[in-house]
């Protein structure tokens, strides 16, 4: 069979009258599993994507439990990891297999990702008990992925902006000296027939392993359009936690206030408190977060939100320019996860960044250089512009 119309015939579905040509084997199982899927539910006789007339099955998953873990387990059989994650996410939106994830067999069958997480989260409330020690495992395998992906990333460039910061004139040990920057300081010393620097003021790094040197605050909306931002946000503040030099704090919120920090040691228990859906008061999640910054001067305050505002508009307006007044590095992330260009409220971010707080969307991978830029106060509307696609408002 010519490779490229067999191409177009899996692209294509139906049967072999469009495209003259015929599937079997493992290709007839790759098209009974996307006609499954993208049929919509019509029977094999129907024309469109995946009819399946020369397909060993006939199209649509139903409401059949067992039906959904055979399709669960063939696609994890026919299609790589990133193509299956694709469509268990489309599988959920299109066909509305939200009630079977509630099933164990359903949940390991699955394939966990980043997605099927916020999707469990969001039921979190209606679980039954025999599917939440399932539920709790696909967590813990995506938190564990992410901490393997991210985590060493993340310490090694908040330790390096923490010593940066941390500048003396006065460095202890030959070992604090900066020796790129005390040369860059020295030029002018310079000695052409000794061919050295004269090193009259010393630039260095005062080691303070044990003070913390700055304060990080990470605010997080629950609704749920922020799921995989939640999860990631949830990640990184475990990561951040586990750091001595930093204060971090997690806050989540939707129309009240949840302090999550003593989770912070756990990320899987920390998401399971978490509630994803319902409203949006960011008013009355930035006062509450107002409270537990103690050094402003040294203090990052992270809010990841699509900034649709259900409270009070002009009041958390008014208190984003008091903190930033207060030497508080404000920092606004329409999202944190691996999508494009979000959704979110274009007045509000418009607002935000006339006080001078940018507003962008950031990848996971980006994270750890955004925290490295914050701590060391660069400019973080030119780091985004700079680094990010998506650039700030």
């Amino acid at each position: 069979m010519d490779e490229r119309l067999r191409r177009w015939r899996l692209v294509l579905g139906g049967d072999a009258d469009g495209t003259g040509c015929a599937l079997g084997g493992d290709d007839a199982q790759m098209d009974a599993a996307l006609a499954a899927l993208y049929n919509g539910g019509r029977g094999s006789g129907d024309s469109g994507r995946g009819g399946g007339g020369d397909s060993p099955r006939g199209a649509g998953l139903g409401a059949s439990a067992p039906r959904v873990a055979r399709w669960l387990g063939d696609i994890r059989t026919y299609f790589p990891s990133t193509v299956v994650q694709v469509m268990q996410k489309d599988a959920i939106e299109r066909l509305n297999l939200t009630r079977l994830l509630l099933e164990p067999e359903m949940l390991e069958a699955v394939e966990p990702d980043v997605h099927l997480v916020g999707t469990l989260l969001s039921l979190n409330r209606v679980m039954p008990e025999t599917a939440r020690q399932s539920a709790r495992t696909v967590v813990r395998k995506v938190v564990e992925d992410l901490e393997r992906r991210l985590a060493q990333r993340t310490r090694t460039a908040v330790a390096g902006a923490l010593d940066r910061s941390a500048r003396t004139h006065r460095p202890r040990r030959v070992a604090d000296i900066d020796w790129n920057r005390t040369i860059r300081a020295n030029l002018k010393n310079y000695l052409p027939d000794r061919n050295t620097v004269v090193p009259s003021r010393l630039v260095g790094y005062a080691r303070r392993q044990r003070a913390v040197i700055r304060e990080v605050t990470l605010c997080i909306d629950q609704s749920g359009s922020m799921a995989a931002s939640v999860v990631y946000s949830s990640v990184f503040g475990a990561v951040l936690a586990s750091m001595r030099s930093l204060r971090t704090s997690l806050v989540v919120f939707d129309t009240s206030v949840v302090d999550l920090t003593e989770q912070l040691h756990d990320p899987v228990e920390l998401l399971f408190g978490t509630q994803l859906g319902g409203g949006t008061d960011i008013n009355r999640a930035i006062a509450y977060c107002q409270g537990l910054i103690t050094r402003p001067a040294n203090s990052i305050f992270i809010l990841i939100s699509d900034l649709y505002e259900g409270g009070v508009r002009e009041e958390m307006l008014r208190r984003v320019a008091a903190m930033t007044a207060a030497g508080v590095q404000v920092i606004v992330l329409l999202a944190l996860s691996d999508e494009g260009q979000p959704h979110y409220d274009r007045d509000n971010a418009e607002a935000l960044a006339a006080l001078g707080v940018p507003a962008f969307a950031c990848t996971p991978d980006a994270f750890p250089g955004l925290m490295a830029a914050a701590i060391e106060r660069r400019d973080i509307a030119q780091w985004a512009e700079r680094t990010l696609s998506v650039r700030a408002t």
